[in-house]
């Protein structure tokens, strides 16, 4: 037994003399050296290159890895055997990811390339004001040298359009306000949000089917037109204007384009935003692929059609705060530092001046009740490039109203009542709103339902045909007295002062006269 030990030690010691005069003839600089022109000698006989991915890059995380990661998901779903699962902040989906040290073949234009997703334990770590990851991933991409170019000029852009248009769809849209009197959240952000959850499209929205594929074609033109809008020379937006009597589903339309598109919605409420400058600076902090929304614009600020004429300063001193076109906001600034000075000028440069093409991929959306309210510089194309009536209840919609509510398809429905229906719905001039409700009180009972809605539309088409049309003046009046009350109730103390001041004022000037 003693002999045995004593022979490895007499071994191990052999070893330990040759480790160190190998060392001592091969220092570590030959070593690295033999081995890079072993490595130069051998690239010179293979067919291939590689190309490394990290995770990290330096301290800061590398993009090109989390988007080889996503776009790699898509692939592994289908073919892979092993999977690794994960689900993103604020996403709704599961994405699917290569384990570690796998690997998959991918093709593009024809060419087959292969990643490899490499995980190794990282060693000690030196100083950092970040601390690293205990383990150290990345890709390794493996391609032929003859495609070398065509990879490295095509195939790494198409996979970053690629994970952030996948990053677009999994992710949650949101729904952004101002914060009010231009206050900025904990980081800073003059927007603040929740989850947008709206569940209106375009397949439920009630609308004629020709208006809606026009705007649905154009919509998707609009998001494809990258190239189209470089070449051009224009800024990459569109402007629709939605108008129409109150609920015929303006804002079902908004919401729909924001499905229909994944884009996230920023609506502005001009009430809060103090001056042009603020309106700029929240033009500034909106995301590209997103609908700035700014709805009842005839009721925010005083945008009225300056063609009709401009009230004397003589004739408005008497008049309340209520009237629409005492309304701060006209173009007569009362400071800064009190109540709202945005201009028309101010608004049209936030959407068409060159602070609108700060971003890109983005449409602006205007609704109002009274589009002969606005002025026509900004109904313009180049501002508000298409202008979508939203009317009363049609036919086609009445429709498309009885699958979503009842689950009635045309066929379901006796013909002498849809005849009936047919007739009658365009006499009666009643809202999309207005049939809904009708439709979901009834829902349990289609037949019933049916037949009241059948009734009402005749109840208020005689109505209609009586009164000579006086009911719907009517009701456009009271529509008037709730924008009026609306706008007064908005700012009631600013609405107050003002009348107060002008009170005041008229006063003075009796005791002058006297």
């Amino acid at each position: 037994m003693k002999e045995y030990w004593g022979s490895l030690a007499s071994i191990l010691g052999v070893l330990a003399f040759c480790q160190s005069l190998l060392q001592v003839l091969f220092p570590p600089e030959l070593r690295f050296a033999t081995l890079k022109l072993f490595n130069r000698f051998f690239n010179t006989f293979t067919s291939y290159c590689y190309f490394d991915i990290t995770e990290i890059d330096g301290v800061n995380t590398n993009e090109l890895y989390n988007a080889v990661q996503l776009y790699l998901s898509s692939c592994v779903s289908i073919s892979g055997s092993r999977l690794s699962l994960t689900r993103a902040l604020n996403s709704s989906a599961i994405t699917f990811g290569l384990t570690n040290n796998d690997t998959l073949f991918d093709t593009f234009n024809g060419v087959t390339v292969l990643w490899e997703h490499i995980v190794t334990q990282r060693q000690a770590q030196t100083f950092s004001w970040r601390p690293l990851p205990d383990e150290k991933r990345g890709f390794t991409l493996r391609i032929k040298k003859k495609d070398k170019s065509l990879i490295l000029d095509s195939y790494l852009d198409y996979i970053m359009e690629k994970a952030n248009d996948m990053r677009r769809k999994n992710q949650d849209r949101l729904l952004y306000t101002n914060s009010r009197g231009g206050s900025l959240d904990s980081r800073g952000h003059p927007w603040e949000s929740v989850p947008f959850k709206h569940p209106s499209t375009f397949e439920t929205l009630a609308m004629d089917p020709v208006k809606k594929a026009e705007i649905m074609e154009d919509l998707k033109d609009f998001a494809s037109g990258q190239s189209f809008y470089q070449k051009t020379g224009r800024a990459w937006k569109r402007g629709y204007l939605l108008y129409g009597p109150p609920g015929t589903g303006k804002s079902s339309m908004i919401a729909a384009m924001a499905n229909y598109l994944g884009y996230d919605i920023y609506d502005l409420e001009l009430t809060e935003v103090h001056n042009n400058s603020e309106l700029r600076k929240l033009l500034m902090k909106t995301s590209s692929k997103s609908i700035i929304v700014i709805e009842d614009i005839d009721c925010s600020i005083n945008l009225s059609n300056r063609k009709k004429g401009s009230p004397n300063s003589s004739s408005s001193i008497g008049r309340s705060y209520c009237d629409p076109e005492m309304r701060s906001g006209s173009g007569v600034s009362s400071g800064d530092e009190g109540g709202n000075s945005i201009t028309l000028s101010g608004l049209l440069n936030f959407t068409d001046g060159l602070w609108s093409c700060c971003g890109s991929e983005r449409i602006f959306v205007f609704t109002t009740n009274h589009i002969d309210k606005l002025d026509p510089a900004l109904l313009r194309s180049g501002r508000m490039d298409m202008h979508v009536f939203m009317s009363y209840c049609s036919f086609p919609a009445l429709k498309i109203l009885l699958k979503n509510y009842l689950g009635s398809a045309e066929s379901d429905l006796d013909e002498a009542v849809l005849k009936e229906l047919e007739e009658v719905i365009d006499k009666a001039e009643m809202t999309p709103a207005d049939i809904s409700e009708l439709l979901i009180k009834n829902r349990r009972s289609k037949d019933k339902a049916v037949i009241e809605l059948l009734e009402a539309l005749k109840s208020k088409a005689e109505m209609k045909l009586k009164s000579g049309g006086c009911v719907r003046e009517k009701s456009l009046n009271d529509v008037e007295e709730e924008e009026q009350e609306k706008r007064a109730l908005e700012s009631p103390k600013e609405g107050c002062d003002l009348e107060d001041s002008v009170k005041k004022d008229e006063e003075d000037e009796e005791k002058k006269i006297k």
